[in-house]
């Protein structure tokens, strides 16, 4: 790791520090970085702001958004204090973000009381198997629903490619 990754990761954890004084922030920070320069930064404001998505992580990807105009942050890393749950993770890959760089592991985060490692392992299960369970839709509302969909995709400048 590099003298500036680990500066850059050294902020990520100093973010997160700041949950030892702020009450409603939880123990994580996470940083976006485009071409050496930080252009988005967050802490953990699930208490606080009453939102379950409001992650570090997920904080740092929409202050970089922002600030750049765009959702898309191929050219970007993320860096953090700890390794990214797994909605936080899939955010990195709806950016296209090509690097994650984190300080503690999903097993460090665990012996602390966090449930990302419980997550992980529910995600890998069969669907009928998770304790979130989903129901799909058929019939008229199913059809209606898929309707929108292609209306929406037959409107854009480019055809579709299905990603089966």
């Amino acid at each position: 790791m590099s003298t500036a990754e680990l500066a850059f990761l050294q902020r990520a954890v100093a973010i997160s520090r700041r949950a030892l004084e702020a009450p409603g922030i939880t123990p994580f920070g996470a940083l976006v970085v485009v071409d050496g320069a930080v252009v988005g930064e967050g802490s953990s404001s699930v208490v606080k702001l009453h939102d379950p998505t409001a992650h570090a992580e997920v904080m740092a990807l929409r202050a970089a958004g922002a600030a750049l105009e765009r959702h898309i942050l191929s050219d970007g890393v993320m860096y953090t204090s700890s390794e990214p749950c797994p909605m936080c993770l899939t955010a990195c890959y709806w950016a296209h973000i090509p690097r994650v760089v984190y300080a503690a592991d999903s097993h460090d985060v665990a012996e602390h009381g966090f449930e990302d490692l419980r997550l992980y392992r529910e995600l890998r299960l069969d669907k009928a198997d998770r304790t979130l369970q989903g129901v799909a839709a058929d019939g008229p509302v199913r059809a209606e629903a898929v309707s929108v969909l292609k209306a929406w995709s037959d409107a854009l400048p480019e055809p579709v490619v299905p990603k089966f």
